[in-house]
C-alpha cells in the first residue's frame, strides 16, 4: 500500500484520484505550515504539491519515509532539491504543460491595465461614469520586452504578434535565432528595459534571477512603462516597485504573483489605481489542469512501479 497526501490545491481533486487504483492510501489536505508539515509528512510515501507548499530542508529531513514528491506546474523553487537528492527523494513535476495558460494570462494582465479595467469596473460599481475615466493605453503599435524566452516567454511573443507590436527579449541562455519566432530582436536587459513600453517578466527563479527587477531596473523603465510579471514574486524587489509606483516612476503594474503569498489586503500595491493584482491564477485554465494532472498522475505512477519517464519531468532522480 503506498500512502499519498495531496494538496488540496490540485483542483479538480477528483481527476487526480480517480487515476489511483486500490493500491494508493490517500488523505487529501495539507497545511502549509512547516511546524504543521514537519508533524504530518513522515507517515507517507508520495506528496502531490503545489508551489504553496514549503518543502524546505527541514522539512524534508522530517520525513524518512518519503520517496517522492510529484509538483504540479513547472516552477520547482518551493522544493529544496539538494535536501531531497540527499534524502534519496525523486522529485517529478510538469513543465510545459502550463505555458499557453500563462501566457494568455500575461496578455489579459497587460490589456487590464493598460486600459485601466479595474479603474473602469471600479466607475460603475460607485454610480459613475466614463467622463471620470483617467484614458487608457493603447497596445498596438508599442515595443513589447519579454525577460525570460522559455516556454512561456515564446508564447507570449507569439500571441501579441497579433497586436502589430515590436518584439525585444532577453535571455541569456537562449540563442538568438530564437527572437525570430516572434519577429523580435534579442537584446540586453538594460536595453530592453528602457525601450519598452511593456515589460513583460517570464523567467524561472533562480538564484541569478532573484531581486533581478529593483531600483536602478525601474528607474530604466519610460515614466509611462508598464511592468508585468507572471514568473515568481521574488523575481522583482517589491519594495521598489512600490516606490516606483507610488512616485510615479513607472506607468503601472499588473501582477500574479508576489514576494510572500497570499498577498495580504494591507498590502500597499492593493491601494494603488496603477497596479491590477490577480492571486497567483495564470496557470489556472480547466484546459491547463487537466493536462498537468495528468501528467503528473503519470509520471508519479510510473516512478513507483520502476518505470523511466521523460528527463524533462524529472528535477531530481534518486
Amino acid at each position: 500500500m503506498t500512502r499519498a497526501l495531496v494538496d488540496q490545491d490540485i483542483t479538480p481533486t477528483d481527476r487526480l484520484l480517480d487515476q489511483l487504483d486500490d493500491s494508493w492510501e490517500v488523505t487529501v489536505g495539507i497545511d502549509d505550515d512547516p511546524a504543521t508539515l514537519r508533524e504530518e509528512l513522515p507517515q507517507y510515501d508520495v506528496v502531490f504539491v503545489t508551489s504553496r507548499i514549503p518543502l524546505s530542508q527541514e522539512v524534508i529531513a522530517s520525513a524518512p519515509r518519503l520517496s517522492l514528491i510529484g509538483k504540479l506546474g513547472t516552477g520547482i523553487d518551493s522544493i529544496d532539491l539538494d535536501a531531497a537528492r540527499e534524502a534519496g527523494i525523486t522529485v517529478t513535476h510538469t513543465p510545459g504543460h502550463n505555458a499557453l495558460s500563462v501566457a494568455e494570462h500575461a496578455l489579459g494582465l497587460t490589456l487590464a491595465i493598460a486600459r485601466r479595467l479595474p479603474t473602469a469596473e471600479a466607475l460603475i460599481e460607485e454610480g459613475r461614469w466614463r467622463d471620470e475615466y483617467p484614458l487608457g493605453t493603447r497596445i498596438s503599435g508599442s515595443t513589447v520586452g519579454i525577460v525570460g524566452f522559455g516556454n512561456v516567454g515564446k508564447r507570449v511573443g507569439m500571441l501579441f504578434s497579433g497586436f502589430d507590436v515590436d518584439v525585444l527579449m532577453s535571455d541569456p541562455y537562449v540563442p538568438s535565432i530564437d527572437a525570430e519566432f516572434v519577429h523580435g530582436e534579442q537584446t540586453d536587459l538594460e536595453s530592453l528595459l528602457s525601450e519598452s513600453d511593456v515589460v513583460i517578466l517570464t523567467p524561472e527563479l533562480t538564484e541569478e534571477t532573484w531581486g533581478l527587477i529593483g531600483t536602478a531596473e525601474l528607474d530604466r523603465m519610460d515614466s509611462a512603462a508598464l511592468l508585468v510579471n507572471v514568473s515568481r514574486g521574488p523575481v522583482i524587489d517589491e519594495d521598489a516597485l512600490v516606490d516606483a509606483l507610488s512616485a510615479g516612476r513607472i506607468g503601472g503594474a499588473a501582477l500574479d504573483v508576489f514576494a510572500s503569498e497570499p498577498l495580504g489586503s494591507e498590502s500597499p500595491l492593493v491601494a494603488l489605481d496603477n497596479v491590477v493584482t490577480t492571486p497567483h491564477i495564470a496557470a489556472m485554465t480547466g484546459e491547463c489542469r487537466a493536462g498537468n494532472i495528468d501528467q503528473l498522475v503519470e509520471n508519479v505512477t510510473r516512478l513507483r512501479q520502476g518505470e523511466a519517464i521523460l528527463d524533462r519531468y524529472v528535477a531530481v532522480d534518486a
